[in-house]
């Protein structure tokens, strides 16, 4: 059985995390189990009350456990890594073996305002479909999207149903709108009341908020803003070392 080391530099709330860890990555605690209590972890590894719950915090924090009032502190669902390509919710979700859903929430043409406009390289006041849904994977809810869509480019779009089916894949067998290039802007928000509730987050609950321009032939054809759920989503990317010159 893993223990603390007591002459180790490493802190000991540290080490019981990296156990704690260990037993969700063997599967040891799996997903949906309780961890043990307080009281048993601090007699099992001989540490006090303050550096299990220091442990355990920080390990809350990071999304691998989570604790319901009441009743104990469970092993967290892990978090999706978000993907940071030009793809679909639809076609991310299925890639990791899951079953993409979505909701209408609304339907309609607007009039570009001045900063719209900007962003998708037409004219002010021209007409533009919005398109706002709830994505789900697996029946649960990760994100909102809403898409601004250029009519010229699309210009029956409101008619077709997306219930289901990648706004990407339509824009492209409809249209010949093939997203080859985009740029992506993300920030961290706190949640709104009605996106809290359609999210089931709690109020006040933390989102990653991302703006998207996707292009077509050098044409911006979309642009989505998207809140997803922060508690379920986490970024990854690589890092490379800049080349060194002369």
């Amino acid at each position: 059985m893993a223990h603390i080391d007591p002459d180790s530099p490493v802190p000991k709330y540290f080490q019981l995390r990296e156990i704690l860890l260990d037993l969700i990555d063997s599967d040891e605690l799996s997903i949906g189990a309780a961890i043990p209590s307080e009281r048993e972890l601090c007699q099992r590894f001989g540490l006090s009350r303050m550096t299990v719950r220091q442990a355990v915090d920080h390990l809350v924090s990071e999304g691998r456990l989570h604790r319901v009032p009441g009743k104990g502190t469970f092993v967290a669902r892990p978090k999706i890594e978000l993907a940071l390509q030009l793809t679909s919710f639809t076609d991310d979700m299925r890639a990791r073996g899951m079953e993409p859903g979505s909701r209408d929430l609304d339907r309609r043409t607007v009039r570009a305002s001045a900063h719209l406009a900007k962003e998708l390289g037409i004219a002010p006041g021209e007409e533009v479909h919005f398109i706002e849904r709830l994505r789900t994977a697996d029946g649960e809810p990760l994100s909102i999207e809403r898409a601004h869509i250029p009519v010229r480019l699309a210009p029956d779009l409101a008619e077709h149903d997306l219930s289901g089916r990648s706004l990407y894949e339509l824009l492209e067998s409809r249209y010949g709108l093939v997203m080859d290039a985009g740029e992506l802007t993300i920030d961290g928000g706190i949640a709104d009341p009605s996106d809290a509730d359609l999210l089931k987050l709690p109020r006040g609950g933390a989102v990653l908020l991302l703006q998207r321009r996707s292009f077509s032939g050098g044409v911006c054809a979309e642009l989505g803003v998207s809140t997803y759920r922060a508690d379920r989503y986490q970024l990854r990317t690589v890092l490379e070392m800049p080349v060194r010159r002369g």
